[in-house]
């Protein structure tokens, strides 16, 4: 059997730990600098052509060049996200394969799902965020709110009558909503709906009351003059919308925010220098004023930072979203 290496001195002890770290700084540097040597897969359960796809194609573009190898965008949509996440969560831990996901499926499907196929803290690790955005309240366009305030009092004036749509039990739309209850005091009439589009076309046509969308989702409608914004639950006006106030401007819940961010993840044991790459050419590529422009056009913001903050966004979410399901006791099992 061969033994360890064990200096006898401790001079030699510390000279041997010192070579021990250079060779490992060595070994990462050089698998920086090679990294990636083939194509890297990115894996998202989102259809083509949405707004989390347009975004990955327009990082794919840009990626592809600066690296000398694509990344490939392979669409797994359906069963709440399980069908790509489970994919990536099978991978090989090498750098060649990245989930792209939102909030939804690391930090509220915890809360409303008894059971899942995959733990986000123990089977991925965070690489990079990608973007947010926020949501607008959406009405009628002839509905007779003005803001926030009047949908409150309409609430309260008639409570379980109020009705607002989501594309499901469980989405961030369904929980947003409840959050407003919770802040306001209020209780409305939840209506899922199986497809987002049905969503706003209900709105405009006056069967449910209102609902959250964002540019990307609802903005269609909104161009076309068929719904109005009343408010955008997020600390600051968005640009391209500045004339929509925030829901603590337009008399609701100083504060009030519901949002998505979507983000990288690889498989637990990823290498690290491989994340650090990635997650660098990224906040380089979300930098570009190109970008953030193309970003605008959907009403998206560019979220850049460590992956650490990925792991800070789960946490806090997580404990906004739980409290919200508790007492709503919203389950998908």
């Amino acid at each position: 059997m061969l033994k360890a290496f064990r200096p006898k001195h401790p001079a030699n002890a510390l000279r041997f730990g010192a070579w021990a770290l250079l060779t490992a700084a060595i070994f990462s540097s050089a698998h920086a600098q090679t990294y990636p040597a083939k194509p890297v897969r990115s894996v998202a359960p989102y259809s083509p052509g949405s707004g989390p796809d347009a975004v990955m194609r327009i990082l794919s573009d840009r990626l592809s060049r600066t690296w000398g190898q694509q990344l490939v965008i392979d669409n797994k949509p359906g069963a709440n996200g399980f069908i790509a996440i489970s994919d990536a969560k099978r991978a090989a831990p090498d750098g060649y394969t990245v989930l792209q996901v939102d909030n939804t499926h690391m930090a509220l499907q915890p809360h409303v799902f008894k059971q899942l196929p995959y733990d986000p803290a123990k089977d991925f690790e965070p690489v990079a965020p990608v973007y947010l955005t926020h949501f607008f309240v959406v009405v009628a366009a002839n509905s007779p709110w003005k803001d926030v305030s009047d949908l409150v009092k309409a609430a309260k004036a008639a409570p379980g009558e109020i009705t607002y749509g989501s594309w499901g039990i469980g989405s961030v739309a369904h929980v947003g909503a409840a959050m407003l209850e919770a802040a306001t005091e209020t209780r409305m009439m939840h209506v899922p709906f199986k497809d987002m589009g049905q969503v706003y076309t209900s709105v405009a046509s006056g069967d449910i009351k209102w609902a959250f969308g964002t540019a990307a989702t609802a903005g269609p409608m909104f161009q076309a003059k068929k719904v109005k914004f009343l408010a955008l639950a997020a600390p600051k006006r968005l640009a391209g919308f500045t004339e929509v106030p925030t829901v603590g401007e337009a008399g609701g819940p100083a504060g009030f925010e519901v949002k998505t961010w979507v983000g990288m993840f690889a498989p637990t044991g990823t290498p690290k220098a491989a994340i650090d790459k990635i997650n660098a050419d990224v906040g380089k590529v979300l930098s570009t004023p190109e970008v953030k422009e193309r970003l605008a056009t959907f009403g998206f913001e560019p979220y850049i930072g460590p992956p650490s903050e990925l792991t800070k966004a789960i946490e806090r979410d997580s404990r906004t979203f739980g409290d919200v399901v508790k007492r709503a006791k919203i389950s998908l099992d």
